[in-house]
């Protein structure tokens, strides 16, 4: 089945050149040359994944990640000028799973957008039986749904997220470092830096507290890396 992507950005020329490589590549793309445009018609028909250029006008990324983020946790990549590491931090904070720097290879924009969808969808494999749910105390996690509950409340993770807690969740008490995370949620083909997972760390953190403000299962090893507490 033809995935689509969502292509957003006021470059009339990455749009074109973007959209012809995906579309030769056998996506469905559907362009927005402006924040507000793509929010009207990514909630009328949502993609299966989104890039978003951070700069433009009358709506900028940033602003249309954190409405989108709202409604859907439909996985975002997005596309940052080369100087603007503060943009790239502020936007995995608030919930986008990967970022790519301009000018970028189209090549590799490919793989990330395929790293990303892989990893959606074997979080949807119809193989995986609701008995394989990771559940540690009042942590339940359904990879077959894509459920992470607290205390029987849902919590609202991306895909990166997800499999993030699902690593440390797996052997609660055991430390991973930031490269076995890395591994866990990106594949051994994509490299991320450190600041990348540990913005996602700070994202599970506070989601989990907007359920319960005395959450603390996830803990920090300085210069070691992260673990999920032993019950």
């Amino acid at each position: 089945m033809r995935k689509t992507i969502a292509l957003v950005d006021d470059d009339r020329n990455i749009l074109t050149s973007v959209a012809m490589t995906l579309e030769a590549e056998g996506f469905t793309v559907k362009t927005y040359n402006d924040g507000a445009q793509a929010l009207e018609g990514m909630t009328a028909a949502p993609p299966d994944l989104a890039i978003l250029d951070i700069k433009m006008p009358r709506m900028d990324g940033m602003e249309l990640l954190n409405r989108l983020r709202k409604v859907s946790v439909m996985p975002v990549i997005f596309l940052t000028s080369k100087d603007d590491e503060i943009d790239e931090v502020l936007g995995l904070r608030m919930g986008a799973d990967d970022y790519i720097t301009k000018p970028f290879s189209q090549r590799l924009l490919l793989e990330r957008i395929r790293a990303l969808l892989r990893r959606s969808d074997n979080g949807a494999d119809k193989g995986i039986k609701p008995t394989d749910a990771i559940v540690r105390g009042e942590l339940v996690l359904d990879p077959s749904r894509h459920l992470c509950t607290w205390k029987g409340k849902e919590a609202a993770l991306t895909v990166t997220e997800f499999l993030i807690l699902k690593s440390l969740a797996e052997r609660p008490g055991h430390v991973k470092n930031r490269d076995q995370l890395m591994d866990a949620a990106y594949g051994e083909t994509v490299y991320v830096d450190d600041r990348t997972i540990d913005s996602h760390i700070k994202r599970l953190r506070k989601k989990f507290r907007e359920v319960d403000d005395e959450f603390d299962q996830i803990e920090t090893l300085y210069g070691i890396g992260y673990r999920y507490r032993d019950a």
